[in-house]
């Protein structure tokens, strides 16, 4: 196991339903990391495929002038899914209580997760299905930044720096045989970190660890 049961832990352990129990219609990363993200999209993934955006809200980041043939969306707040435009449909789960997605076998061409990996606590479990529903070749692509609700993060996140936060998504991608080596993406903000929790622009930090299906069994 890649965590220790209280590496898993979060300081706020009330049932995760009902933090999110009401929907949140803002952004949690500035207009700097959503153009980076957007255009991670643009370079990596390809029209008229199958999208699954995992732990979603109310807005994905896709491309506006990419068409995709499904995109499926998954979160926590049926109000933040049903406002998602991209969605052409979406199911509410907690994947920490039940990390089993209703998905078919090698159904999806991508799988993302845009700044909602801090909170997953078995994530051998949750990468396991990544890979389960991707098709061979298929990619999957993380994104985070710095910021987070910190008392919905686990213990392993919260204690890690930035750099280990990216070896840790990576152990998570290794902890499943049948994934390619990530390709890490990263693009610090010189903007001193008092002025990036102020919200100056540009002062979020972009992280992105891609990997993909690399067999067909």
């Amino acid at each position: 196991m890649i965590l220790r049961p209280n590496q898993r832990l979060k300081l706020d352990d009330t049932n995760d339903k009902m933090f999110y129990a009401f929907p949140r219609f803002v952004t949690h990363v500035d207009e700097a990391f959503i153009k980076q993200l957007t255009d991670v999209y643009r370079d990596r993934l390809k029209p008229n495929t199958r999208i699954l955006d995992m732990m979603s809200s109310w807005v994905s980041h896709l491309p506006e002038e990419m068409h995709f043939a499904h995109v499926e969306g998954h979160g926590l707040n049926a109000e933040e899914l049903a406002r998602n435009p991209r969605l052409n449909h979406y199911f509410v789960q907690d994947i920490n209580d039940s990390p089993q997605l209703p998905l078919q076998d090698q159904d999806f061409d991508a799988v993302l997760n845009c700044v909602s990996i801090q909170y997953v606590q078995y994530p051998e479990a949750v990468f396991s299905e990544i890979h389960r529903i991707l098709k061979p070749g298929g990619i999957a692509i993380i994104s985070f930044s710095n910021r987070m609700f910190f008392q919905k993060a686990i213990q392993a996140w919260r204690d890690a720096s930035e750099e280990t936060r990216v070896e840790l998504v990576k152990n998570y991608f290794a902890s499943v045989p049948g994934f390619s080596t990530p390709e890490v993406i990263v693009s610090k903000s010189n903007i001193p970190a008092v002025l990036q929790w102020l919200g100056a622009p540009g002062g979020d930090p972009f992280y992105a660890v891609i990997a993909h299906r690399t067999e067909a069994q």
